[in-house]
């Protein structure tokens, strides 16, 4: 290899880091201050490929997620969404990354009840209301994660006795 041809590839490595350190930062800064494309991007790469891998254990004992099955507004369907709830006595809270922007939050919000599958249990919920995080909504070891991505809404919802 000559030596002009090592420069090149050594130019080349550098502007490939150089982008790909400028893609994780619009990607950082988009998820912290919520902007739209960049949650959008981030929801359909959850959709596809982390949400099928965590519905593999999502709502058995021990799991990380539970599960959410709630009815489509518009078509009726029945859906499943991997979510992390946090119980506090009767009611849990699900933080929102995304806001209230995605469907399965709006399908809740809309049916006013859902069922949550958690830690091989399964329940109705109802009375979804979307409010601001507590610091005590959510563990410390969730605490640093969720104030980093600049999360500040949860949906709280109530189990039926």
């Amino acid at each position: 290899m000559s030596c002009c041809s090592k420069s090149f590839v050594g130019r080349l490595v550098v502007v490939k880091l150089v982008v790909l350190g400028a893609l994780a930062a619009v990607w950082f800064l988009g998820m912290r201050n919520k902007w739209a494309p960049v949650l959008d991007f981030q929801r359909k790469v959850n959709r596809r490929v982390v949400n099928p891998r965590q519905m593999r254990d999502a709502g058995t004992p021990g799991a990380y997620a539970a599960v959410i099955r709630h009815t489509g507004r518009i078509s009726g369907a029945a859906y499943e969404t991997p979510v992390v709830p946090f119980p506090h006595g009767d009611r849990y809270v699900i933080a929102l990354p995304y806001g209230t922007r995605p469907d399965w939050v709006k399908n809740v919000l809309g049916a006013g009840t859902a069922e949550l599958v958690h830690e091989g249990e399964t329940f109705t919920v109802t009375s979804p209301v979307v409010r601001s995080l507590a610091p005590d909504d959510v563990p410390a070891n969730e605490q640093r994660a969720l104030r980093v991505f600049g999360n500040t809404e949860c949906l709280e919802v109530r189990r039926v006795a």
